[in-house]
């Protein structure tokens, strides 16, 4: 099927001299500032202030057997005998041991309605947001939910009704946070977090002051409290989900004239990058497979991220080559390691573990992509679309159809285990799971259908049966919290 869009992804700020830049000849249109040509101007001025150019981490647990069934009963094996499970991301899932959600006051929603929304704040400056949401994307969208156009208004709705949503939220910033073991309190972080993303693209598609304000007093609250982010493995997997997650809301507010901008990037930089570089460069001291693709995939994500909003293309550039050539279980022929030629299907490394981490694992190498793609770097086409095979393939056999499998042997333990012990094989798809669902699948359909033409039949049954699709607070607590979600409102094709 022929291309829908030949050109590549468009070029941003961050794009680094590792890649050849890739033009585009799309026009991105520009809409009114909200309040007129005066009110940008103090926009414009503190962004030319802010944007000027300007680690710690705990000592990592030593490496012990772990895994298979040993390791975290959400994210992976982990070396660690102390790390304890996440609770369950369906909606029926108990609480996990940290605080709820829903002890804040604003958590209650409200019903859902198809408000029609003012223009979208226009950024100072074209290349931003830079991350999973391009200004187009968000100009977009707001035309979409304007017109009352479905499955974007659903999606809006959907937007709207989660509690995390509404403007005066009041954050609880810790010093100390606190994932796996004794003092586990990163449920408040990651509550805070959702609130901060889903105000901030509630202003950015609506243009209501109100969300703008609340998104910048959370992100502010957190750049001036937080100092560390400690636990078991587990922390590991902190800081590569919930400091991409960071990185994205603040990225949509990164105009706004009460944004902290120098401090929220040196919290990121500081507390969160120095963890997800340890891990992709020593992996908590384990042999190199102990850990499933997703522990990479979310630290891959974090620095891609971070990179991209504090303007380092280093950053940028670590996280694009370790996708490619990685030894970890993130990279891209890792998490895939086998085609099937001639069946557009490729299999996931954690089939045969369970299918909330496969699932999971397609949401953020699809994140990863999109990134990467506002950076002028196609991800997603990388090797003959191999994401997109495996995508398909975790759709097909979520939606009860059968896929093939080829054993896989990985070995797990401390990076100083002998090389003849603790091999395990994997020989079918595990049925843990299977059917699970995630707001992650509009993601990879906006851009294999939607942007490229290309044709992803599974992926697309997966998404239109799960639309629209909601965000953290709308799939229970622990891994409830993984995706930011909202695909469906933000990629879904049309």
């Amino acid at each position: 099927m022929p291309r829908k869009n030949p050109p590549g992804p468009e070029a941003s700020h961050a794009r680094g001299p590792l890649f050849t830049p890739l033009t585009s000849n799309r026009t991105v249109s520009r809409r009114a500032v909200v309040a007129g040509a005066a009110a940008a101007a103090p926009f414009i001025a503190w962004y030319a202030w802010a944007a000027r150019p300007g680690a710690s981490t705990g000592a990592a647990e030593s490496a012990a057997p772990g895994g298979g069934a040993a390791g975290s009963a959400l994210h992976g094996p982990s070396p660690s005998a102390s790390a304890s499970p996440s609770a369950s991301p369906s909606p029926s899932a108990a609480p996990s041991a940290s605080p709820s959600p829903s002890a804040s006051p604003s958590a209650s929603a409200p019903p859902a309605s198809s408000a029609a929304p003012s223009p979208t704040p226009t950024p100072a400056d074209p290349t931003r947001p830079g991350l999973l949401h391009s200004a187009a994307d968000l100009e977009r969208a707001a035309e979409r939910v304007a017109s009352g156009a479905q499955p974007w208004a659903s999606g809006w709705d959907r937007l709207v009704a989660n509690g995390r949503s509404h403007a005066g939220w009041s954050p609880r910033p810790l010093a100390d946070v606190v994932r796996g073991g004794p003092g586990d309190n990163v449920g408040q972080m990651y509550a805070d977090i959702a609130a901060a993303y889903q105000n901030a693209l509630r202003w950015r598609i609506s243009g209501e002051k109100a969300h703008g304000d609340t998104a910048v007093a959370v992100l502010n609250a957190w750049s001036g409290t937080m100092r560390s982010l400690n636990g078991n493995a587990d922390r590991f997997l902190a800081a590569g989900i919930h400091g991409y997650q960071w990185a994205n809301a603040a990225e949509l507010v990164r105009d706004h004239p009460d944004f902290d901008l120098p401090r929220f990037r040196r919290m990121l930089l500081e507390i969160f990058y120095p963890m997800n570089d340890d891990f992709l460069t020593r992996h908590n001291d384990a042999v190199i497979t102990n850990y499933w693709a997703n522990w990479d995939l979310c630290n891959m994500c974090s620095v891609l991220a971070i990179g991209a909003f504090a303007d380092r293309k280093d950053l940028v550039n670590r996280a694009i080559e370790y996708f490619k050539n990685g030894k970890g279980n993130g990279s891209i022929k890792n998490a895939v390691p086998f085609v099937f030629r001639g069946q557009g299907l490729a299999q996931w490394q954690e089939t045969g573990r369970d299918q909330g981490h496969s699932v999971m694992g397609i949401g953020l190498m699809a994140t990863f992509c999109e990134m990467a793609w506002h950076q002028g770097v196609d991800c997603y086409g990388y090797d003959d679309n191999r994401f997109l095979k495996a995508a398909e393939y975790v759709a097909r056999y979520n939606l009860g159809h059968d896929v093939p499998f080829k054993d896989y042997t990985y070995q797990h333990g401390p990076g100083t285990i002998a090389a003849h012990v603790n091999w395990e094989t994997q020989t079918t798809p595990s049925p843990v799971g299977r059917g699970h669902v995630r707001p992650v699948w509009d993601l990879v359909v906006g851009h294999y259908a939607g942007r490229q033409g290309l044709a992803a039949p599974w992926s697309k049954r997966m998404a239109q049966s799960i639309r629209p699709d909601g965000g953290g607070g709308d799939y229970g607590n622990g891994g409830g919290y993984d995706q930011l979600g909202f695909t469906t409102l933000m990629h879904a094709p049309g």
